[in-house]
């Protein structure tokens, strides 16, 4: 069963106790929750918000959705969405199922993404609407994709993120990973060749926020933040 992070701020540089049963996207989204946080803002976008007790069931749903499509733990999704709080379900619902997410960026070209969908074996790619043009071709172009899902829109050849997530049979629970298992990869800019996918694990995502987020950044519970969520590894 997974367990929680810990750690301990009364010390510089703070103490990380990360245990073996991890699952980085139940970390993040149950110590939240068992804080009395359900009913507080986690994702806020132009027209919507999500609050944390709505994202876990949306991330339950979206994991659960993920199986009934035949998606195992250690497939690969690739995710092409603008800033919308379709990326936080999409990439935290694949990491609880134990499948992994491979978010690119949105700026690049179909050339781009079939080299990345062929290089990962995605079999799944989650796409905003307006990106649906670069991606439809490549349905007859790479063996391994088998679904596109669209957000933000609806498109011939593909699922909305509604009408995907209500495939979702019963719950599948935490896939029981570990905090050495691979999490998410991450493409470089291929500034030397082709762009390599960089393997980030399930402390990563903890590590980053205990070590830097909070002693350096100060990133306080009050606080809101902007973030590009569809950024590469190195620009």
């Amino acid at each position: 069963m997974a367990e929680l992070s810990f750690a301990d701020f009364t010390q510089s540089p703070p103490i990380v106790a990360m245990p073996r049963s991890y699952n980085a996207a139940y970390d993040l989204i149950a110590r939240n929750l068992i804080a009395g946080r359900a009913d507080k803002i986690a994702f806020i976008e132009d027209n919507s918000q999500l609050t944390y007790g709505e994202l876990a069931d949306r991330v339950a749903s979206f994991a659960s959705a993920l199986r009934a499509h035949g998606i195992e733990p250690e497939h690969r999704i690739l995710i092409c969405l603008h800033d919308c709080i379709d990326w936080p379900v999409a990439f935290l619902g694949a990491i609880q199922a134990g499948v992994i997410p491979v978010p690119v960026n949105t700026l690049l070209t179909a050339d781009d993404y079939e080299y990345m969908l062929q290089d990962s074996h995605a079999r799944v790619a989650v796409v905003s609407a307006s990106l649906m043009p670069r991606f439809l071709p490549l349905l007859q172009n790479v063996a391994s994709l088998a679904t596109l899902i669209v957000s933000g829109g609806d498109k011939d050849n593909s699922f909305t993120m509604e009408q995907f997530m209500a495939a979702a049979g019963a719950p599948v629970g935490v896939a029981p990973t570990t905090r050495d298992d691979i999490c998410f990869w991450l493409y470089s800019s291929g500034s030397t060749g082709r762009p390599k996918g960089t393997v980030h694990v399930h402390s990563s995502l903890m590590f980053t926020a205990n070590y830097y987020a909070c002693p350096i950044l100060g990133i306080q519970e009050s606080d809101v933040t902007g973030a590009r969520l569809c950024a590469s590894t190195d620009r």
